[in-house]
C-alpha cells in the first residue's frame, strides 16, 4: 500500500471515530483522535502490528477500541492526553503570541491604510474626507477609546491638528505610498503620546484605562493562582507516589485501588505541574517586564513635563521623541495585557482538566488509604540523597558529570524532564532526580537518578533501561510528551501537527539527471574582431590614407609671442655661526686645621685654629 493510500485509510478511520463519538454525544477533535489511534496501535497490549497492513477486522477493532476509550470518563490517561492536546495546540510563547497579535492588527488596519494611501483628492471636500480617515486610523491603531465616542474623537482630532494641521495635506498627498504609511505610523504614535501626556496632566485621556495599575494587581493575582495550583498538584503527586510505593512493597495493600489507574493519575499530576511551571515562568517574566516599563514610563513622563513646563511653544525635536517613547511604552503595556488575558485563560482551562482528574480519586478516599503511609515531598527525597554520590572509579566506560567539575552544570539538558531514569521503566514512578548524585552522560544524553543505587543499576546497562522506558511510554502514551520522548517516536507527529498529518510523511527519493546544452544560443562570432594591436594600427593607417593628406598649423592671438621659459636657482647651503665660548676658573681648596681638641694636662681646653688656605691670586 502506497503512502497516499495509507494516509487516506487513516483519515477515514479518524473521521469514522469522530462520527461515532458524536453520535454518542461526545465531541472530539481530529487532533485528539489522530494521536489516540496511533497510541492504541503502539500499545503492545492491544496486539496491533503497525508493520503490517491492517485487515478489515483489525480496522473495526481499532475503531471500536478508540471509541470506547474516548467515551470512558473514568480514564485518567485520556484526561491527561486531552490536557496535552489542548496545551500543545493553544499555547504560544511571548514572541509568537505578540507577533500574531501584531499581524492581526496590521491586517485589520490594512484596508484603512490602503484607502488613505491610494486616495488622490483634488478638491477641499475630498481633502477633508481623507483627513477624517487619518483620524479613524489613529483611533484604531492606538486602541485608546471607542471610535464611536464623540469625546474621544474630538480629543484625537485636536491632538492630530497640533502635529499635523489640515494645511499639510497637500504635502502628505505628494508623498510616495511607502512614505505615507510611515508617516501614518508616526502620527499615530505622536497622537498617542500627546493623549497620554494630557491624561497625566488631567486635561484629557478619555477612554484610556490605567494599564500599569491594572497589571500591577492582575499579574500577582495570576501568579498566586498558579502557585496554588502547583501546591495542590504537588501534594497530590506526592500522595500518589507514596501510595504506589506502599502497594509495590505490599501487594495486598489497597486491593480496591487499581495501581495502573493510579500511575495514570500520577502522570497526569506531573503533566499538570509541568504546564503550570511554564505558565508561572511566563507570569514572572511579565511581572519583570511591567516593573521595568513602569520605571521607564515614569522617567519619560517626568522628562516630558520638565521639557514642556507650561511653555506656549516648544521645539518639536525635543518633545516628539518623548511622545513617541510614551506611545511605544504604552503599546508594550497593551501587549502585556494581551499576554495576561492569554495566561489567565490557559490557567482556567487547565484547571478544568485537573478538576476532572482529581474527581477520580477524591481527597477523602486518599486520606483513608494513606493511613500509616509516609508521604515524602520531592524536596525531602532530594535532601535524603544529598550526602551520597557516585564513585567514578567504579565505572571505566561511563562518563559522570558533577557540579564542581562541569561548566554550566545547571544548564545541562536532562532527559525525562528531570525524573529518575531508572524508576520510570522499572517501577513506573516519576521520582525527582538529584543531579548531586551524579549525571550520567550516555550517547550525548544526560540522565539523573533518585538514589545512588538506581544510578549504579542503570549505569550497568543504560540501553536496556532506556528501552524499558520506551516500552513504558507505549503503555502510557501520555509519557511521550511528559518525558519529552518525541525523538524516540519520530513517526508519531506532535499534537500541533497531527491535524494535517497523522504520520510524519517519509521523504520521497528518486534518481534523476539533467543535461544542459553546451551552447544554447546560436553563435555570434564577430569576424572583424582583431586582438593584435599592430594589426589594429595597420588598419587605422589604411583608413586614414595619409598619401593624399597635408599637415596644417596655425597660431592664435593668445599664443602669439609666447614661449616656454625655465629658471634655475641655487639651493641654500648649510652654514654655522658661533655665539659664545666655554671657559672655566679654579678656586683654592679650603684647608683649615684645629689644634687642641683632645685636651691636655691642664683642665681647661685651649683650641687653636690654623687656616692654611692659599689666596686666590696664588692659584
Amino acid at each position: 500500500m502506497s503512502c497516499e493510500q495509507t494516509q487516506s485509510v487513516i483519515k477515514k478511520i479518524i473521521r469514522k471515530i469522530g462520527h461515532e463519538c458524536a453520535a454518542q454525544g461526545q465531541t472530539v477533535s481530529e487532533t485528539l483522535v489522530a494521536f489516540l489511534v496511533k497510541a492504541v496501535v503502539l500499545d503492545p497490549r492491544n496486539d496491533f502490528n503497525s508493520d503490517k497492513i491492517l485487515e478489515e477486522k483489525d480496522v473495526q477493532n481499532l475503531i471500536q477500541y478508540c471509541v470506547t476509550r474516548l467515551l470512558d470518563t473514568t480514564d485518567p490517561s485520556l484526561t491527561t492526553i486531552k490536557m496535552q492536546v489542548y496545551f500543545d495546540t493553544n499555547y504560544a510563547s511571548r514572541a509568537e503570541l505578540l507577533n500574531e497579535q501584531h499581524r492581526v492588527m496590521e491586517e485589520r488596519l490594512a484596508p484603512v491604510v490602503r484607502d488613505i494611501t491610494n486616495s488622490r483628492p483634488r478638491v477641499p471636500e475630498e481633502m477633508e474626507n481623507v483627513y477624517r480617515k487619518i483620524i479613524n486610523y489613529v483611533l484604531l491603531s492606538s486602541d485608546l477609546g471607542s471610535p464611536t465616542d464623540i469625546e474621544v474623537v474630538r480629543e484625537v482630532t485636536a491632538a492630530l491638528q497640533s502635529v499635523f494641521p489640515r494645511s499639510e495635506m497637500i504635502t502628505f498627498i505628494s508623498l510616495s505610498k511607502k512614505n505615507k504609511e510611515q508617516q501614518l505610523k508616526n502620527l499615530a504614535m505622536l497622537v498617542t503620546g500627546i493623549r497620554l501626556y494630557n491624561k497625566e496632566c488631567r486635561k484629557g485621556g478619555r477612554g484610556i484605562d490605567n494599564l500599569p495599575a491594572i497589571l500591577k494587581e492582575a499579574i500577582p493575582s495570576a501568579t498566586r493562582t498558579v502557585d496554588e495550583g502547583l501546591n495542590t498538584c504537588h501534594t497530590v503527586a506526592h500522595q500518589y507516589t507514596a501510595l504506589l510505593e506502599s502497594m509495590q512493597e505490599d501487594q495486598h495493600r489497597c486491593t480496591e485501588l487499581s495501581p495502573f489507574k493510579l500511575k495514570q493519575a500520577l502522570f497526569g499530576a506531573r503533566q499538570y505541574e509541568a504546564f503550570l511551571c511554564i505558565l508561572l515562568s511566563d507570569a514572572i517574566t511579565s511581572a519583570q517586564e511591567v516593573e521595568k516599563m513602569n520605571m521607564q514610563f515614569a522617567a519619560t513622563m517626568e522628562q516630558l513635563k520638565n521639557t514642556v513646563q507650561n511653555k506656549d511653544s516648544v521645539d518639536t525635536r525635543e518633545v516628539f521623541p518623548l511622545f513617541i517613547a510614551l506611545a511605544n511604552l504604552w503599546s508594550s503595556f497593551q501587549d502585556e495585557m494581551l499576554l495576561l488575558r492569554f495566561l489567565t485563560n490557559m490557567i482556567n482551562d487547565l484547571q478544568q482538566f485537573w478538576e476532572i482528574q482529581s474527581q477520580l480519586f477524591p481527597e477523602e478516599a486518599l486520606t483513608s488509604l494513606l493511613e500509616g503511609v509516609t508521604v515524602k515531598s520531592d524536596e525531602e527525597r532530594i535532601r535524603e540523597t544529598m550526602g551520597t554520590r557516585v564513585n567514578v572509579s567504579d565505572f571505566k566506560n561511563q562518563e559522570w558529570l558533577f557540579p564542581e567539575t562541569t561548566d554550566n552544570f545547571d544548564q545541562l539538558l536532562i532527559q525525562y524532564h528531570g525524573f529518575c531514569a531508572h524508576a520510570i521503566g522499572v517501577r513506573g514512578l516519576t521520582l525527582p532526580g538529584n543531579p548531586a548524585i551524579g549525571v550520567l552522560r550516555h550517547k550525548e544524553r544526560c540522565y539523573v537518578f533518585s538514589s545512588k543505587e538506581a544510578a549504579y543499576i542503570f549505569a550497568q546497562d543504560p540501553d536496556k533501561f532506556i528501552q524499558l522506558n520506551i516500552e513504558k511510554a507505549k503503555e502510557h502514551a501520555e509519557l511521550i510528551q511528559l518525558l519529552e520522548l518525541h525523538h524516540q517516536f519520530e513517526y508519531l507527529a506532535p499534537y500541533a501537527q497531527a491535524r494535517n498529518a497523522y504520520l510524519m510523511k517519509p521523504t520521497t527519493k528518486c534518481d534523476s539527471a539533467t543535461q544542459t546544452d553546451t551552447h544554447i544560443l546560436p553563435p555570434t562570432i564577430v569576424t572583424s574582431y582583431e586582438w593584435n594591436e599592430w594589426e589594429l594600427r595597420r588598419k587605422a593607417i589604411k583608413l586614414a590614407n595619409l598619401r593624399h593628406k597635408i599637415t596644417h598649423a596655425m597660431q592664435t592671438e593668445l599664443s602669439h609671442m609666447r614661449r616656454d621659459n625655465c629658471t634655475q636657482v641655487y639651493l641654500p647651503k648649510d652654514v654655522s655661526t658661533q655665539t659664545k665660548r666655554d671657559n672655566s676658573s679654579n678656586v683654592p681648596r679650603p684647608q683649615i686645621f684645629l689644634k687642641g681638641l683632645r685636651g691636655g694636662s691642664s683642665p681647661a681646653t685651649h683650641m687653636v685654629k690654623v687656616d692654611l688656605t692659599r689666596a686666590v691670586n696664588e692659584t
